[in-house]
């Protein structure tokens, strides 16, 4: 069974990056026809997709969040990374890595999340 872990620190500063490090096991991040995502859950609030890489390393963004988002991935770890660049208190969240195949709709293996606080 697939399995994802979320890593990083739990507290950034506002106007810094925040940079998290998914890494998968029982499966390839490589694996054809699969996307590797990014998603937060503020608190009270609902679910938002971030952005993605998929098995070749394209990737995808949130129109709303491209500005200021990076995943890229190291295969070698089978690992998969998140920058979010000039952080503010509304980027405090749950952030999550879950794993999606194309043309199925919704995440079939999801990390279990981490929290990041944005607070100088």
């Amino acid at each position: 069974q697939v399995q994802l872990q979320e890593s990083g620190p739990g507290l950034v500063k506002p106007s810094q990056t925040l940079s998290l490090t998914c890494t998968v096991s029982a499966g390839s991040i490589t694996t054809n026809y699969y996307h590797w995502n990014w998603i937060r859950q503020p608190p009270g609030k609902g679910l938002e997709w971030m952005g993605s890489i998929n098995w070749l390393g394209g990737t995808a963004y949130s129109p709303s969040l491209k500005s200021r988002t990076s995943i890229s991935r190291d295969t070698s770890k089978n690992q998969f990374t998140l920058q979010l660049t000039s952080v503010t208190p509304e980027d405090t969240a749950m952030y999550y890595c879950a794993r999606a195949r194309v043309e199925v709709d919704g995440m079939d293996y999801w990390g279990k999340g981490t929290l990041v606080t944005v607070s100088s």
